[in-house]
């Protein structure tokens, strides 16, 4: 069992940043990769950007350049989003998974989400 705890989100205007927290604990030998997720109202949840064990990071089309993923150097078990230049389209609900590798599929482990809210 994986256990995900996201942290870090809140109301920004447009043009700010914020980061987001993805602590990992339990059978975290078992996780390839964290992806964060992203659900708007009435939309769906889509993938935001991807970090494997091995380091390698993937972005969506619409945050590349803007966000950036990272693990903690001291505790790797701990997945950072940094989120720059925030546009009011950032708004959603933002979930973190351990997503399999090399072919990213969303697990069954996610956390609880955190909401982003950006002003315009």
């Amino acid at each position: 069992q994986v256990q995900l705890v996201e942290s870090g989100g809140g109301l920004a205007q447009a043009g700010g940043s914020l980061r987001l927290s993805c602590a990992a604990s339990g059978s975290t030998f078992s996780i390839n990769g964290i992806g964060w997720y992203r659900q708007a109202p009435g939309k769906e949840r889509e993938l935001v950007a991807t970090i494997s064990s091995g380091g390698n990071t993937y972005y969506a089309n619409s945050v590349r350049g803007r966000f950036t993923i990272s693990r903690d150097n001291a505790n790797k078990n701990t997945v950072y989003l940094q989120m720059n230049t925030l546009k009011p389209g950032d708004t959603a609900v933002y979930y973190c998974n351990a997503v399999t590798y090399p072919v990213v599929r969303a697990s069954g482990y996610w956390g609880q989400g955190t909401q982003v809210t950006v002003s315009s």
